[in-house]
């Protein structure tokens, strides 16, 4: 059995606060309505090889 995806945090893009969305949420903020979010920085060091 697989185990439950984790929440992700993502920013409304109009009023900054933050919301937290599963897999299958409506993609748009509780709040005000918005419906464009940006998803936040990882703070994980994510390098890529260059060939």
């Amino acid at each position: 059995m697989d185990p439950q995806p984790e929440p992700v945090s993502y920013i409304c893009g109009d009023c900054g606060m933050e919301n937290t969305l599963k897999p299958g949420d409506v993609i748009q903020y509780r709040e005000c309505g918005y419906r464009i979010l940006y998803k936040k920085r990882t703070c994980r060091i994510v390098q890529y090889e260059a060939r």
